[in-house]
């Protein structure tokens, strides 16, 4: 007996020296064996009692949903802002007094329309004098032409009298211009959502205080910034849902333009889309959220995603297989692909016409009975 319990207790001391690395393997081992068993002994308790009859264990009741083919589409959701096609900051081309202002904030304006007008008594006195000498130069050309034509003076005279009117024109003419740049002009057709210009201040060009925005907003565009993480997938012509919740309105349309910069500032590129302001009233500055459908399969197998569980063999679910005049849950291992709000796609592991056990599978086992 002393025999006995020296070697109980050597056995006992060298256990105790083992690695905590072995038993951690052999925990996991024992865990693995374990499941194997459970599903062993559920299997037989389906069919036998503890003194070897027939038994009829108790089904299971659940739900189930027929596995079909449908349409999985998956989408890049992100915030973007509304703002006008054409919404253009208009200041004066040159300082200047103030002498007139034409439109006010909310003034439905026309292409070319006069918003503003500087003080133009310089340049409109530049004009004058510049047609008086262009007059003169005239007169001395049209005679100095006739008289080379008659071999009467010298090239030099004609040439020199030629020079001198082109000169006056081109001046005339720059002139004029300098004369149309004392008005502020529309460059769009729109509405004038800003003029801080008064009679009597001092404009220049550039400055904000002297700028008027025209905003036309018939056509309107929504931008946004998207991860570069998903260059490779978004490109000119994705199909976009556009919501504006402030509206509740959805549109749907397409990216008319993705930008090739990516921004090292955030790592993010810009992404555009267009759509009519008939469709809906908006206001530049606007919240919309943009969904980019970035892939899409026309025969996919799609499922909630919580219909989808995960053991140590990877990510299963239930299926309802009929066994007789019975049916039983059969556990079957799938592979998943994308998923999006709540659903997922799945690549490998159905076939149509199946029934996935969509509730009640939270304590099944497989092999168990189940009833629907």
């Amino acid at each position: 007996m002393k025999n006995i319990i020296y070697s109980l207790i050597l056995m006992a001391f060298l256990v105790s020296c083992g690695g905590s690395q072995d038993k951690k393997a052999q925990l996991n081992k024992l865990k693995a064996d374990r499941d194997k068993l459970n599903e062993q002994i559920i299997k037989l308790e389906s069919t036998l009692d503890p003194a070897g009859k027939d038994s009829e264990k108790k089904a299971v009741n659940v739900n189930v949903a027929e596995v079909a083919e449908s349409v999985f589409n998956h989408y890049i959701k992100v915030q973007g802002t509304v703002d006008g096609d054409q919404n253009i900051a208009v200041s004066p081309q040159m300082a200047g007094i103030v002498t007139a202002v034409y439109a006010k904030e909310g003034t439905t304006v026309r292409k070319g329309e006069v918003l503003a007008e500087l003080d133009a008594q310089v340049m409109k006195q530049s004009v004058e004098e510049v047609k008086t000498q262009l007059d003169l130069a005239n007169n001395i050309f049209e005679k100095q032409s006739a008289l080379w034509d008659k071999k009467i003076g010298s090239e030099v005279q004609f040439l020199q009298a030629k020079t001198n009117k082109e000169a006056l024109e081109h001046r005339l003419a720059t002139v004029k211009e300098q004369l149309k740049m004392t008005k502020v002009l529309s460059p769009i057709a729109g509405t004038v959502e800003n003029n801080p210009l008064r009679v009597g201040q001092m404009a220049s060009p550039g400055v904000p205080t002297s700028t008027i925005r025209v905003i036309n907003m018939s056509v309107a565009k929504i931008t946004a910034d998207i991860s570069e993480a998903y260059a490779t997938r978004i490109h000119d012509g994705n199909q976009v849902l556009v919501n504006f919740p402030d509206l509740n309105k959805d549109i749907e349309t397409k990216l008319n333009f993705t930008s090739r910069f990516i921004d090292p500032t955030n790592r993010t590129f810009r992404v555009e889309c267009k759509i009519s302001s008939r469709e809906v009233q908006l206001r530049a500055n606007m919240i919309a959220y943009i969904k980019i459908k970035d892939y899409s399969n026309a025969k996919a197998f799609s499922l909630p995603v919580n219909y989808v569980q995960n053991d140590q063999n990877g990510k299963f679910i239930y299926i309802a297989k009929q066994n007789g005049n019975e049916w039983i849950a059969e556990k079957r291992i799938i592979t998943t692909g994308k998923d999006y709000d709540g659903i997922v796609e799945i690549l490998e592991g159905l076939k149509a016409g199946e029934k996935i056990i969509s509730s009640g599978f939270q304590d099944l086992n497989s092999g168990q009975k189940v009833v629907f």
